[in-house]
């Protein structure tokens, strides 16, 4: 536990664990994994880290985790999100909420042209 926590803090460039890693540490199995995972997901990539952040926060909202909303609200405005950047993306992800659940009520077929080969 005490070598996932210090890398944690090595990586994030922070001397503190979130609440989120310190619950993780009751099965230090899950912890482990759960870090790798995430290390390896949001580390930079073809995507840059306020994309990665907003996405993340964008499903943290879809999926009602107030953590998780809170915490990649935090790293998406550290990693550039602007106020009207975050406005967007609620207005985006209230609309695909509404609009998927519009579409999965009416059993909407889904159009030739959007399916993959």
């Amino acid at each position: 536990m005490r070598a996932v926590y210090d890398d944690i803090m090595t990586t994030r460039g922070t001397d503190w664990v979130n609440n989120f890693f310190k619950a993780l540490a009751n099965d230090p199995v899950t912890l482990r994994r759960t870090w790798q995972s995430a290390k390896e997901v949001m580390a930079p990539g073809v995507l840059n880290a306020v994309t990665k952040e907003m996405i993340y926060l964008a499903v943290s909202a879809t999926n009602q985790c107030p953590y998780c909303i809170a915490s990649h609200t935090a790293s998406a405005r550290k990693a550039g999100m602007t106020d009207q950047m975050f406005a967007e993306l609620m207005a985006v992800v209230g609309m695909a909420n509404e609009t998927n659940r519009l579409s999965s009520g009416y059993q909407v077929q889904i159009d030739e042209r959007f399916k993959t080969p």
